[in-house]
């Protein structure tokens, strides 16, 4: 047989082991195509998946910031109950005329049991009460946030591990295929059917394919750490993800998003605590100058000599009542201060609001964005790709183009793929955010008010009056 029989035959097998491969791909690009059309991808059969219900239900119970937030509203539960508690009783002994003279002793000397209670009056009990109970509003409000946070964070997470998964998915059968590619390039280089830069550009392409695969999957693996964070469970490993990116998504009305924001929000929620606050300090302040009632009240036996009826006094009963003078202390500075905290308190009221209004129209500018991205995308770049790359596919196998031609094509359909993964993780994050009411930071410490700043304007200067 001739060295020209042999070279055909030879590059009649490599032609028709590189039309298998590139066979496969389209047939890969198809069945990739018909797979994103649906809502939820199929398991394979005993696989293991991990629901996003499944992620928040861990979050909720693990997270060390829902347990500070839930032992911040105990703490304010226990201020407001402690602020209605009356001053407790004094209860005592008192001796009187007790002479260091033997003679006299017997004769002058009294010994007396006493009650003594400050009587708080005109309400600041109550007013207390009041204060405390907007601070344990306030508390709450928080920790409604803080829960909104956490979620947010692992809805965020899910949908960004979610395209991590994808992501790896794609590099892989990429690398796969840009592998192939190689090998089918060196074979008809070795009948000298393709040119020694045709080699070279499929070996980039393949190099470049590994690179892209190396760092999706070193984001996977940050997407689980963080996540693994966020739930705290250090335990957590990658897993397939129940789900699909490809879902659609929801359509939100700005308007009535802002209206629900401006009413139901927990930051607007504590700044409208706030304002109740500050006006129950400024009741507090105002009876503050109202004197307490000093009682005491004591009873003992007397050795005293009584003139009326010749012998000693015996048992008897002492009553004392009392009550400061507002005469140069009428709690002024504090009153004055309180009105200032109040229109303090006003005006953060208002700047919650505006921005908020602010962080709502950035969002949703976000996620029109992406949605108009992941839409385009859908309907025209990745079908315009495919039909680029098939129509490269047909000219090579009419040997009217080059292979390189085909794998730039190739890499061009799956950059597409590859944004268009990105603008959906981009989508659903921007969903997350704005139905978690624009709270993110699921590890951050929830805010908290220091018990002295709360109790200073409740009975602590109730027991010092």
């Amino acid at each position: 047989m001739s060295i020209k029989r042999i070279a055909a035959l030879l590059f009649a097998g490599a032609m028709a082991a590189l039309c298998a491969v590139v066979d496969a791909t389209a047939q890969q690009q198809h069945d990739h195509t018909q797979a994103s059309t649906q809502t939820k991808p199929q398991s394979a059969p005993n696989e293991a998946s991990l629901r996003l219900e499944d992620l928040e239900r861990m979050a909720l119970k693990n997270n060390p910031t829902l347990a500070q937030a839930e032992a911040a509203v105990r703490a304010a539960e226990g201020r407001r109950k402690q602020a209605g508690l009356w001053p407790n009783p004094i209860v005592g002994y008192e001796a009187d005329g007790l002479a260091f003279n033997d003679l006299v002793r017997p004769y002058r000397s009294g010994h007396y049991a006493f009650v003594e209670q400050n009587i708080v009056t005109f309400g600041k009990l109550g007013k207390s009460k009041r204060i405390a109970a907007q601070e344990k509003a306030l508390t709450e409000a928080e920790a409604e946030a803080q829960r909104l946070r956490v979620l947010g964070a692992v809805r965020m997470l899910y949908y960004e591990a979610l395209g991590a998964q994808q992501m790896v998915d794609l590099r892989r059968q990429l690398s796969a295929l840009t592998r192939e590619a190689v090998d089918i390039s060196e074979e008809l280089f070795n009948v000298g059917q393709a040119d020694r830069p045709d080699v070279l550009a499929a070996e980039v392409e393949f190099e470049r394919a590994e690179l892209d695969l190396m760092r999706a999957e070193n984001d996977l693996k940050r997407v689980w750490q963080v996540l693994a964070a966020v739930v705290n469970d250090p335990a957590l490993r990658p897993a397939r993800l129940a789900g699909a990116l490809d879902a659609e998504a929801p359509k939100i009305n700005q308007d009535e998003l802002l209206a629900a924001l401006l009413r139901e929000s927990p930051e607007i929620k504590a700044a409208m605590a706030g304002v109740e606050r500050a006006k129950a300090v400024i009741a507090r302040a105002k009876a503050e100058p109202r004197p307490d009632v000093f009682v005491r009240a004591s009873i003992g036996h007397s050795t005293d000599w009584a003139e009326f009826f010749g012998g000693p006094t015996g048992w008897e009963t002492k009553v004392e009542a009392g009550v400061r003078v507002p005469l140069f202390n009428r709690n002024q500075g504090n009153v004055a201060a309180a009105k200032a905290d109040l229109t303090s308190a006003e005006k953060e009221l208002q700047r919650v609001e505006l921005e908020l209004r602010a962080r709502l129209a950035e969002a949703f500018n976000r996620y029109l964005n992406s949605l108009g991205v992941a839409s385009r995308y859908n309907r025209e770049v990745l079908p315009r790709a495919q039909r680029a790359y098939e129509m490269y596919l047909a000219k090579f196998r009419q040997m009217a183009a080059a292979y390189p031609q085909v794998l730039i094509a190739q890499r061009t359909l799956f950059q597409a793929r590859a944004e268009y993964v990105e603008a959906l993780v981009e989508l659903w994050r921007n969903v997350a955010q704005l139905r978690g009411m624009l709270l993110t930071g699921g590890l951050d410490a929830p805010m908290q008010m220091s018990g002295g700043t709360m109790s200073g304007s409740s009975s602590g200067r109730t027991e010092s009056n």
